[in-house]
């Protein structure tokens, strides 16, 4: 960094070489590189310092500049170069930022958009001037001034090099070590006396004047990073700071002790038990705890000592009160004018004369006062609260207004002129209101006229506000006072004046109360600090209602007599230079302007070219305090220095809502030194510390002051976090303030106010330095040499990221500084964060502008991501762009921050373009779980139980036992077990004992019974079926036979005949006729892979197998012989196949499993004997009995439930294809009411249809005499885990049907076992239990209470049927688990299957899950893997044999099991945390694609919400699951593959989605 003495001669001499330099640019190729550094080496020779004088240096350096502030630097005045703009410098910052990133490509595709998805606002509507971006002309500008800055850079390496080895004795400055890189930085270790020295010389050394900002060099960073790097930062926990009792850490103000204090404090408050006493927070369980970094650069200075403005001169002729200066001119400058105001064409409107202003005021007030009410009751009285609701376009009627309410001594409360019910932020406005307790509202005729009305004329009552009464202070409408009536002005007190309002950084309103003393000496200090005098002439640009606009252009203005010329935000819209022409018109001797009027004037220049403002005496920047304003500064005096504009003209000033003005820069004469700039390490600040920029130039931050403390005042500055404690000489704190003429309170919150209000600064001991309260400003700075204060940030702006502090403000203009001409709006950017995975995380919202294509924003946000990690060390969490004009307004055209951030939470923010990148900005994962493998065996197991007291998780159903009786035979209508084995058997049997007891009846979508078979007639179908089967089909023993029927009595009929003929009957679910080429190759794959010889089918379906529509599929000239069992021949066949053994195969059960797998297993007779002798023992049924069935009839346990139960037991059962109930949701449900159905069986398809479709409807069906109180159980078959949610709301929406909460159960099967459990009626009723899910992935169960923090509830899966033993097992090592873990579900059972069906005969497959034995313990046994993992706990409740009853618990399928970081992830869980993020997430589904995990969204809504779902998606995941997701897709409704079961089939979704068959709405890759 180059430090320039005050020495005129050099610099102008210097400059003169310079000058030299630039007349040979690189880029006009007329000069060599070598020869430009031959002769820049001769040029500046005679200015670099030679090594003799090396020690002198140093001890004019040290003794004049400390080393966190030796980079201010003068300039002289004329210098030609000085004032380029600052915004330029950090494009070059931006783009040697990005230069690494040059030969790195994108690692991951750009997210996929379908194109009909958005709709552009239209390019007129998304243009207005507020947002408008430089001109082609000014880009070009620009990108020529980075040519010579580069060249300039090289200049300055010699002196610079000098510079930083002279200051090396002292230097304390380090670079600290990035979010994302983690590179370690290199510290200057000095000793520590001499630092400490140094540093105190900071606040008492005189700065010098204007320096230029540094050229940035290359810096190598890299973006990519492994996920399980440790962030380096201050962990959660740390940042904690112990705090007193008093009032959030603010001691309280009085005599007594601390420590009596806190025990009165105890005293008052009763105490209540912390969270943590309920609830643990496992938070530092979780996260990577980041260690320290030694190289943090830390605060060496000494404590800061108070500064104080000036004192607060006292002046004759100063009115007592404001009012009384008003009274004042009114009576002595009657014609004197004190306001004009423009109208939309930037014209002179009307002008108010101070006469004017006090006659109206008065009229006002004594309306006020007299007229509004009666006499004795009239509705304001001095000290009430009123609104004043008044356009920015008309300052003439708000300056009446607020004057009267001033005169009749009510508070005025200025606020914005609501223009919707959904203003954004205006049910914040509503809450100021009802604190402040405003009744009543002051506004125009025509403002009136324009607010939001009813239907019948009345004004909306706004969202949150309270009952207004509306005010019209139209001249016509007041009443001269009468001649005896004068206002009461008293000498100015700490009675209220005005409240302002304040809106945080949550977005909440709160009304800062101003005392009349404190607006008065406000005014005088200003006075006194801007030298105001009488007539002058002010060209006001900013809102008059609040802040600057309000201090100098209403009230200060006022009491110095000052004609004010307003100029509104609608006319700078139309003419962003018009308050240039009115100063230039009218010879203002001042300009109040923020940063933006000053951009636009500059672009709007061209347009103007007989300007001057010579005139002017003092421009005030009102948001001067931000860091980056002075490239606006610069920008403008670069423009207009032609035009008059002299440097020292240029005031910014800081202020805040509860302190007012903090500094300002004192107007300077000509003679007077420049102000000061200082470049800081940007790395230094989000440390909070003061750092010279001397490694990376570019991370440097170049601030202006905001010149001095105000007159009367006096500031400390002190961290802002924890106890106000004074920051050192070297520390970035927050600017405090003692002052007369600041606000006093929060108006209506004592709480809030004691702690920004009433603040005791404290020492280093933590004693406070005095009993003067000061008053929080809310910004972040430290005081320079020469008392100069310096803003570098606002706490609302503070992003802390791993222990980091980051301004929104500098993000902006990096953001802003890649070629955002394109893109997006330049003034239409916001920045917050949002708390996700106990860290800040950094989210950049802009708008796009609607020319932008696809490609050029991703290419936009890429490069963004790359320069804020470059620049500023830290990753951007979420970067959106969403089209123009659709972001949150303030009423003046700002982007409303709270309301965005609101919005992007809640998913309203409609973007665009988003781009996340969670795997480069969340550091703070846990490392991923290494398994350790461990040796297991009797001997471990053993004392694992003993010293544990553990027991081995299995559990068992009742014991089968054969019914002997034949007494009990016939009373429950059951068959002789020992004498029929099969059930062939059981239905001759049943034909010649009961032939007319009806089995089964068939229901259509009426509720009308289509066909019912009676035992006789099921038998005689079977017999054709049989005769039909050998004559037509040549079938021999033991061939398969398809079976494609549609749910109904046809299936069941061909199902027996199959066995009367010694065939192996194979169920296959017909293809749909609508969608052949979806369904009809499963049929195809499960025909060939049986091996079928015949297909027992339908007429209707025999055509559809035959038809052109088929052989676009399949070949169909390849089925086997078709048989339609329409037409049946009336032969019985000669003879009924009885098998020789019952180990015989019955049937084949093919189904496509959860993982996309196509499995058939084979079920013996037995089997088949034993399922249903458990389900008849398990479930009561006998031939009296009526159940319901209502789900696919084709595999596992609805296929016995539908086909086979009823004929082992007897029962009828009546049966409800689901397909009926598509065309009449209450089908179900009313056939249960209507034959008193106890017990009934469905899928989870059919629960979650009623549950959707009829969930609003259950007083229509009451009406209609459904009642439910009959069902006893009604149990859903699945292979899964219980849908807890879902049968807990069917149970809920139903319950006023009758249905009883303890109905629903559910059942469990798998392959290897068609029905493991079933919710019988003896058995106790289901449990549910609440375990730890972070144990759960490292396959343990530890079982919390309800509501705990990640907690997961499970619901028993049915009570274990009889004759099931189950044991929980670990999969790997194959040996038996405790109560406490987590594994593989084995299950031995008579009703076993015998093995998988395949083509290719694996019989490795078929031993490893059929015929397994453990490693240890009971070796002997055999048993089958079911695949599913779950474990095994005893609950309180008694079974039927009177011991504590053995609760199965299923968690998932093993195969389906997400394996990431090292633990074992459900997909179900993260589906469950999807579906909750966001009300149009209708389904989802998980997977994993290259260890990453991909996340399918259905969206319900419109399309427009598709991209708000992927932050959300991401936030959930990675909330509840610490998982970063990797691709988020999303879909149409319908999209994820659901098998009949209403099992999502996740791994077909996998394989569709790497096959690019989705046809997504948005694919997003997160980075």
């Amino acid at each position: 960094m180059l430090c320039f003495c005050n020495n005129h001669q050099l610099g102008n001499t210097l400059q003169e070489t310079y000058c030299v330099l630039s007349v040979h640019p690189l880029s006009q190729s007329d000069i060599t590189q070598k020869g430009y550094e031959k002769k820049r080496v001769k040029l500046l020779a005679p200015f670099v310092p030679q090594t003799q004088s090396k020690t002198h240096h140093t001890d004019f350096l040290s003794a004049n500049f400390p080393p966190p502030l030796c980079f201010f630097f003068c300039m002289p005045h004329n210098a030609i170069f000085t004032l380029a703009e600052s915004i330029k410098y950090n494009v070059e910052a931006v783009q040697a930022a990005l230069a690494r990133h040059k030969e790195a490509k994108m690692a991951l595709p750009m997210p996929t958009k379908r194109r009909s998805a958005f709709v552009q606002s239209p390019a007129e509507n998304c243009t207005p001037p507020d947002t408008s971006s430089a001109s082609e002309d000014e880009g070009s500008l620009r990108r020529r001034q980075a040519a010579i800055s580069a060249m300039l850079a090289q200049n300055l390496q010699s002196p610079e090099y000098w510079i930083n080895r002279s200051v090396q004795g002292s230097s304390t400055s380090s670079s600290a070590s990035s979010t994302l890189s983690h590179g370690d930085g290199k510290t200057h270790n000095h000793s520590q006396g001499q630092t400490n020295v140094l540093a105190d010389v900071l606040a008492h050394t005189r700065i010098g004047t204007i320096g230029l900002g540094q050229v940035p060099q290359d810096r190598n960073s890299r973006v990519d990073m492994p996920p399980n790097i440790a962030v380096r930062g201050m962990s959660r926990g740390q940042s904690r700071s112990s705090m007193m009792d008093t009032a959030g850490g603010v001691p309280a103000h009085s005599r007594v002790s601390t420590k009596i204090q806190q025990l009165l404090n105890t005293l008052k408050r009763p105490k209540r038990p912390p969270l943590c006493e309920f609830f643990l927070d496992d938070s530092e369980e979780i996260v990577e705890v980041p260690q320290p970094d030694p190289n943090t650069p830390r605060p060496e200075g000494r404590q800061i000592i108070p500064v104080k403005g000036e004192p607060l001169g006292v002046v004759s002729n100063w009115p007592p009160a404001l009012q009384a200066a008003l009274a004042r001119w009114g009576a002595t400058q009657a014609k004197s004018p004190a306001l004009t105001a423009l109208d939309i064409t930037g014209k002179p409107l009307y002008t108010l004369t101070y006469g004017k202003l006090w006659s109206r005021s008065l009229k006002l007030a004594y309306t006020l006062l007299n007229k509004l009410g009666t006499k004795n009751e009239p509705v304001l009285k001095p000290g009430d609260r009123v609104a004043l609701v008044y356009p920015n376009s008309d300052p003439g009627m708000f300056w009446v207004a607020f004057y009267g309410c001033l005169l009749a001594e009510v508070i005025p409360v200025p606020i914005e002129v609501p223009l919707s019910r959904k203003d954004a932020g205006s049910q914040q406005i509503g809450f100021l209101l009802g604190s402040c307790g405003v009744g009543l509202a002051l506004t125009s005729e025509v403002c009136l006229k324009g607010l939001p009305k009813t239907q019948n004329g009345e004004i909306m009552q706004f969202k949150g506000w309270p009952r207004l009464k509306w005010v019209v202070t139209d001249t016509k409408y007041l009443t001269k006072p009468s001649k005896d009536w004068q206002p009461h002005i008293p000498t100015a007190n700490t009675d209220t004046a005005y409240i302002e309002y304040k809106a945080s950084k949550e977005g909440t309103v709160m009304g800062v109360a101003v005392s009349k003393i404190s607006m008065l000496t406000h005014c005088q200090a200003l006075t006194e600090a801007c030298n105001y005098c009488e007539g002058e002439t002010l060209v006001n640009v900013l809102d008059f209602k609040k802040d600057s606009g309000l201090w100098h252009g209403v009230l200060t203005s006022v009491m110095n007599r000052i004609h004010t010329i307003s100029v509104p935000y609608s006319v700078m819209k139309a003419c962003p230079l018009s308050w240039v022409q009115r100063v230039h018109v009218h010879k203002a001797r001042v300009a109040l302007v923020k940063c933006r009027d000053l951009h636009w004037a500059m672009l709007a220049h061209r347009d103007q070219k007989d300007t001057n403002l010579s005139s002017l005496r003092m421009l005030i920047v009102a948001d001067g305090a931000n860091p980056w304003s002075v490239s606006s500064c610069d920008a403008f005096l670069n423009v207009f220095q032609s035009h008059g504009l002299k440097p020292e003209m240029i005031c910014p000033c800081a202020s805040s809502p509860e302190a007012m003005t903090v500094a300002i820069r004192r107007p300077g004469t000509q003679s007077a030194p420049l102000p000061a700039r200082a470049i800081l390490s940007m790395a230094g600040l989000s440390h909070g510390v003061i750092r010279v920029n001397t490694e990376d130039k570019n991370s440097a931050l170049t601030v202006q002051d905001v010149g001095h403390v105000m007159p009367g005042a006096l500031m400390c500055i002190v961290k802002p976090d924890g106890l106000p404690m004074l920051c050192k000489t070297d520390e970035i704190g927050e600017i405090v303030l003692n002052s007369r003429a600041g606000g006093t309170m929060y108006y209506g919150l004592p709480g809030v106010t004691k702690s920004t209000f009433e603040l005791i600064p404290v020492n280093s001991g933590g004693t406070p330095i005095g009993d003067v309260p000061f008053t929080r400003t809310g910004l972040l700075g430290f005081v320079g040499p020469g008392s100069l204060v310096f803003v570098v940030g606002k706490i609302e702006g503070l992003l802390s990221v791993s222990g980091r502090r980051h301004n929104a403000d500098d993000l902006v203009a990096t953001a802003l500084a890649v070629e955002p001409v394109k893109t997006v709006y330049r003034g239409r950017i916001a920045v917050f964060s949002v708390t996700v995975f106990y860290d800040e995380r950094i989210v950049i919202v802009a708008e796009q502008r609607p020319d932008a294509n696809e490609e050029d924003s991703f290419q936009w946000m890429s490069r963004v991501l790359q320069a804020i990690d470059g620049i500023h060390q830290v990753g951007l969490y979420c970067l959106a762009l969403v089209p123009a004009n659709t972001l949150p307004k303030t009423p003046l055209g700002g982007i409303h921050l709270s309301e965005t951030k609101h919005h992007f939470l809640e998913g309203s923010l409609h973007p665009c373009n988003v781009l996340m990148c969670p795997h480069t900005c969340v550091t703070n994962l846990p490392k991923p779980r290494q398994k350790q493998t461990v040796g297991v065996g009797p001997a471990s197991i053993m004392v694992g139980n003993l010293v544990a007291g553990k027991r081995i998780a299995q559990a068992s159903g009742r014991d089968l036992r054969l019914i002997d009786d034949q007494e009990q035979s016939k009373k429950l209508c059951a068959w002789p077990t020992k004498t029929h084995q099969f059930l062939s058997e059981a239905l001759q049997w049943r034909a010649q004992t009961d032939p007319d007891h009806v089995l089964y009846m068939l229901l259509n979508a009426k509720g009308v019974a289509v066909s019912t078979a009676t035992c006789s007639q099921l038998h005689k179908r079977a017999e054709k079926i049989t005769a039909a089967l050998l004559e037509r089909g040549g079938i021999n023993t033991g061939d398969n036979v398809v079976l494609l029927y549609p749910p109904g009595i046809d299936l069941i009929a061909s199902f027996y005949g199959c066995l009367y003929a010694g065939c192996i009957p194979v169920t296959v679910r017909p293809p749909h006729p609508q969608n052949l080429a979806a369904t009809l190759p499963t049929v195809r794959m499960i025909i060939d892979v049986s091996k079928a010889s015949c297909i027992l089918t339908t007429q209707t379906l025999m055509k559809i197998l035959r038809s052109k529509e088929a052989a676009a599929s399949v070949n169909v000239k390849t089925w086997p012989n078709i048989i339609d069992t329409d037409d049946l021949p009336k032969k019985r066949p000669s003879h009924i196949y009885k098998p020789p053994t019952a180990e015989m195969l019955a049937y084949l059960d093919f189904s496509v499993s959860t993982t996309g797998m196509l499995t058939g297993v084979k079920i013996s007779h037995s089997a088949v004997n034993a399922l249903c002798r458990s389900i008849k023992l398990q479930c009561e049924l006998y031939s009296s009995r009526q159940i319901a069935i209502c789900m696919d009839p084709y595999c596992g346990l609805g296929f016995v439930l539908w086909c086979m139960s009823s004929v082992y037991s007897g029962h009828q059962s009546i049966l409800i294809p689901p397909m009926e109930l598509e065309t009449s949701l209450p089908l179900w449900l009313s056939t249960l009411s209507q034959y008193k159905i106890r017990d009934t069986f469905c899928s989870y398809s059919v629960m979650e249809l009623c549950t959707k479709g009829l969930g609003t409807q259950t007083e229509a069906l009451k009406a209609r005499g459904v009642n439910l109180s009959c069902v006893r159980s009604c149990v859903v078959i699945a292979e899964e885990r219980p849908r807890l949610a879902l049968t807990q709301s069917f149970s809920k929406l139903f319950k006023d049907l009758g249905l009883s909460p303890r109905a629903v159960s559910t059942a469990f099967g798998a392959r290897v076992n068609l029905a493991i459990c079933l919710q019988g009626t003896a058995g106790p009723d289901p449990s549910t239990v609440y375990v730890d899910m972070k144990s759960l992935r490292h396959d343990r169960v530890r079982l919390v209470e309800r509501g705990a923090p990640q907690s997961l509830p499970l619901t028993e899966s049915g009570t274990i049927l009889p004759g099931v033993r189950v044991i929980i097992v670990n999969p790997e090592t194959r040996g038996p688990l405790g109560d406490s873990h987590l594994g593989e579900i084995w299950v031995s059972s008579p009703h076993n299957a015998s093995g998988y069906y395949t083509i290719y005969g694996e019989e490795s497959l078929q031993a490893d899950h059929f015929n397994t034995r453990l490693s240890f313990g009971d070796t002997e046994t055999l048993w089958a893997r079911t695949g599913y993992l779950g474990f095994v706990t005893r609950t309180e409740l008694l079974d039927a044999s009177g011991d504590r009853h053995n609760a199965l618990f299923v968690v998932g399928s093993l195969d389906e099991t997400l394996e990431l970081r090292g633990l074992r992830y459900h997909p179900i869980d993260i589906e469950t945390s999807v579906s909750r993020a966001h009300r149009s997430i209708a389904e989802s589904a998980v997977f994993t694609w290259t260890n990453l995990l991909v996340v399918v969204v259905e969206l319900s809504g419109s399309e427009q919400e598709a991209l708000d779902l992927v932050p959300l998606v991401t936030n959930v995941v990675l909330k509840e699951h610490h998982l970063i997701v990797g691709v988020v897709v999303i879909v149409d409704p319908g999209v994820i593959p659901i098998n009949s079961r209403g099992e999502k089939q996740r791994m077909h979704l996998r394989d569709s989605f790497l096959a690019d068959q989705l046809d997504p709405i948005y694919v997003a890759y997160n980075m």
